[in-house]
């Protein structure tokens, strides 16, 4: 079914947050999702009726918990065209790419010393990097960016060489906006040896993300940013490269034999999965895929980016705003509003129960290369209408009275 600001107002009927916050507009689900009734009821079903641990037990409830929680991997593979084993669950995007930082040190050649990252990139995909550029005595360089918002490509290029060993780019940016031409740049990497790297904690909501036809080695993202629980996430990587790579953390659930003196693994993706794992947030997780589906990724990037466009221009005509959004942009607007601190505007605005995000948004180095040290940011999802929308400007209109006064 085609979306429509009539279809979204339905829509946001399923989201108990609504109906317990009345009057709330949520514009802050780049930070974080709300939750449909149907992802919370099968973390609920759950627990109610075959909570165990996996993998250990041949009680029923052991063995219906393994089943359930298999079953939930194999939803998160197809979502991103991969397969089973290729999928790894973390708790959510910054340990997927605290794991590689770790473990990709085995593979990288010897000849390849220099890490490339980009200007735009969520401190998630940038400090682990750091460390492990500290650790090796590797190099990191960084992609500009360009007036539009949008990565440099030639620079890109130029800095893409034969001593690139980790090319580790975002999806979309957290702050513009920006949906980053990922097919190429993953291709450019392939070319140059480099070990290709996607940061999707602000895509795989939005848009169709196929791993194998992107064609990286690996692929990161949260579920919470996609309406499922907190405390899962997702590491995609090809299976090859998988099975090279030495474990992250070690102890129950990744061991084929122990013995007081050595152990030996077990194989993907268990390997990387020691002790308890988050069962019940790898079921809802995939109850928020089904549920996306249902709608059909079309749909929502169609809607969003009406909306997006909608809002943009009703913003245009607030006094004093300045917006940081990228020429291809997503579902996501930073601004500032002049001789305002943007942490002044998100309180004013929360207290009409609009809800944005204000700082640096995890992204300090990008702040400095757009010289301000935060912006106010509203991000929408699916469920947003354009009466959200009016509801903000209305909003930011009042902020400036209030001031002027």
């Amino acid at each position: 079914m085609e979306l429509n600001n009539r279809r979204a107002k339905q829509l946001k009927k399923d989201f108990p947050i609504f109906e317990n916050n009345k009057g709330l507009v949520y514009l802050d689900n780049a930070a974080t999702s709300q939750r449909p009734k149907q992802m919370i009821n099968a973390v609920i079903d759950f627990y109610e009726k075959d909570n165990a641990n996996i993998s250990r037990g041949v009680h029923t409830l052991a063995e219906r918990a393994t089943e359930r929680y298999e079953e939930a991997r194999k939803v998160v593979a197809d979502f991103v065209n991969a397969d089973s084993k290729e999928i790894i669950f973390t708790r959510n995007t910054t340990e997927s790419l605290n794991l590689l930082a770790y473990t990709l040190e085995s593979i990288i050649p010897e000849d390849r010393d220099e890490i490339l990252l980009t200007e735009m990139e969520h401190h998630s995909n940038l400090i682990p990097w750091q460390q492990l550029a500290k650790r090796k005595g590797m190099k990191l360089k960084f992609v500009k960016i360009k007036d539009d918002f949008t990565l440099d490509m030639e620079d890109l290029r130029r800095k893409l060489t034969s001593k690139t060993a980790i090319l580790s780019i975002t999806h979309i940016s957290n702050v513009l906006g920006t949906i980053n031409p990922i097919n190429e740049i993953v291709q450019l990497g392939k070319k140059k040896g480099a070990i290709t790297i996607i940061d999707a904690a602000q895509s795989v909501q939005h848009m169709k993300v196929d791993a194998k036809k992107i064609g990286c080695d690996f692929l990161a993202f949260s579920s919470h940013k996609m309406l499922g629980p907190n405390g899962i996430g997702v590491l995609y990587g090809r299976k090859e490269l998988l099975e090279k790579m030495p474990p992250f953390n070690f102890g129950g659930g990744m061991i084929s034999k122990v013995t007081f003196e050595v152990s030996e693994w077990a194989e993907i993706p268990e390997k990387f999965e020691a002790g308890t794992p988050n069962v019940a947030g790898s079921i809802g997780l995939a109850e928020a895929i089904k549920y996306l589906d249902k709608i059909g990724l079309d749909n929502i990037g169609a809607w969003e980016g009406e909306l997006l466009n909608y809002a943009l221009e009703k913003m245009r005509g607030v006094s004093g705003i300045k917006m940081f959004v990228g020429k291809n942009s997503g579902s996501i607007i930073s601004f500032i509003m002049e001789g305002i601190h943007p942490h002044d505007v998100a309180q004013l605005l929360n207290e009409d129960k609009i809800a944005v995000r204000a700082g640096h948004n995890c992204a300090m180095p990008l702040m400095k290369v757009l010289g301000v040290q935060g912006v106010s940011r509203a991000s929408f999802s699916f469920f947003n209408t354009f009466e959200d929308v009016d509801k903000l400007v209305e909003g930011l209109k009042k902020i400036n009275l209030k001031f002027k006064k």
